[in-house]
């Protein structure tokens, strides 16, 4: 009996080592590597967001050359961080325990808490932040494919695209600006993949290769749920991606929205339709304006006119929106207090008046966009709405151009034919 109960003994002993050294490994595989000075102001220095914005202030000030090796610096900074992170895991995935758990993701995360394995811990933290929790099915493979991806960094690919860009080197602004949109799924503001499409979309019409244009500007406007949810603004052969997720009510209703607003435009005029109607999806402004003057230079006239209108209208909405916050009663009364109807003429002296509305209608186009909007109603058989159009920004003297092409159509009303396209 003694000499089983030494036996048990030493066995308990070996084992006790054999744990101990296992721990010992654990814990030394779980401390975090350290960077050359314990500063926090060298961890700054060292991470690649702000060599990401170090290279910004460099581009900024015209060192194009500097500024690009920079950012490809901060792109090989999250590489390689986020290389270290995925060995990280994969070592601690690797552990005989945690392989016991299987492919269980909240078992693993009990485990990393209930142990304290802080680096593990920190890996995941930083891969929730990224990525929802609940679209990795709750799987360790999923998450370690997850984490995978974050080595991509859009943010650099994007001003490595700018930086091009204005170089001249159009091929390659065009490559990274679509290897942003590609992942756009990591952008820290997701808003921003609308305007990668935008600047797609500008190489494109740069380089005349309108129908890839054409193509990029549809994709922006499929979230105009207004928009994109009337069939008959919607070609067949294009995806329609928000309006996939209203209901056929709300559909419906859109549909319906769009058909009484073109009714009212062409039947009762321009100032009816700004008075009764609002839209201000602002993000969709400048799809809808190139695509109308698009349309209207390739003698596709009634699609001009769709678009035109829900660019006018929107830029009409943005401007009378502001009017009102300024001054409640704007829409229906003089600043003297005597009622009235807003109209074109209305809104033309206030963006006359004031440095903001002028800013805005200049940057947007308004009276190029009225223009083509009279004309494209005109070339559809719309004569009266045209004209009112027409009358409009011909006592416009800020209009400039407009002003001069509209005068002349109240002469002699025509369908002018594409001598450039937008």
């Amino acid at each position: 009996m003694k000499k089983l109960l030494v036996v048990v003994f030493l066995i308990l002993v070996i084992l006790g080592c054999s744990n101990a050294e296992r721990d010992g490994r654990l814990l030394e595989s779980d401390r975090e590597p350290q960077p050359d000075s314990g500063s926090a102001f060298a961890q700054m220095q060292n991470a690649w967001w702000h060599t990401l914005e170090r290279g910004k202030v460099m581009f900024r000030q015209g060192d194009y050359g500097s500024a690009l090796l920079t950012f490809d610096d901060a792109r090989r900074q999250r590489r390689a961080i986020y290389e270290r992170k995925e060995r990280s895991f994969i070592e601690f995935l690797s552990l005989g325990e945690v392989r016991r758990l299987g492919d269980d993701l909240n078992w693993i995360d009990w485990y990393i808490q209930e142990r304290q394995f802080t680096v593990a811990a920190d890996v995941l933290n930083d891969l929730y932040y990224h990525i929802p929790r609940d679209t990795l099915r709750n799987s360790a493979t999923e998450a370690l494919t997850a984490l995978g991806s974050l080595k991509d960094y859009p943010e650099a690919e994007y001003w490595i695209g700018e930086t091009y860009y204005i170089q001249g080197e159009l091929t390659l602004a065009l490559n990274q600006f679509q290897k942003a949109y590609d992942l756009r799924h990591l952008l820290e503001n997701p808003g921003f993949a609308s305007d990668l499409l935008f600047k797609i979309a500008a190489i494109r019409q740069i380089r005349q290769e309108y129908n890839e244009m054409e193509r990029v500007l549809l994709a922006i406007l499929s979230n105009d749920i207004l928009w994109s949810g009337s069939p008959a603004t919607v070609p067949a052969s294009q995806p329609v991606q928000a309006s996939q997720t209203q209901s056929p009510e709300q559909q419906a209703r859109n549909t319906f929205t769009v058909q009484a607003m073109t009714r009212t435009l062409e039947n009762n005029g321009i100032n009816r339709f700004i008075n009764q109607f609002r839209y201000s999806y602002n993000e969709s402004v400048q799809a809808h304006r190139i695509l109308g003057e698009y349309y209207f230079f390739t003698g596709r006239h009634a699609r001009a006119q769709e678009h035109l209108m829900f660019a006018f209208l929107i830029q009409n909405t943005v401007i009378i929106d502001e009017l009102n916050h300024r001054r409640f009663d704007f829409s229906t009364t003089t600043v003297e207090g005597e009622s009235r109807e807003l109209t074109l003429e209305v809104i033309a002296d206030e963006i006359s008046r004031d440095v903001v509305f002028s800013h805005y209608a200049e940057n947007n186009e308004y009276f190029k966009t009225a223009y083509y909007l009279g004309t494209s109603l005109f070339a559809t058989g719309r004569i009266a709405p045209a004209r009112e159009i027409w009358n409009f920004l011909a006592a416009q003297d800020q209009a400039g151009e407009w002003q001069g092409r509209a005068q002349s159509q109240l002469i002699s009303p025509r369908v002018e034919r594409g001598l450039e396209m937008p």
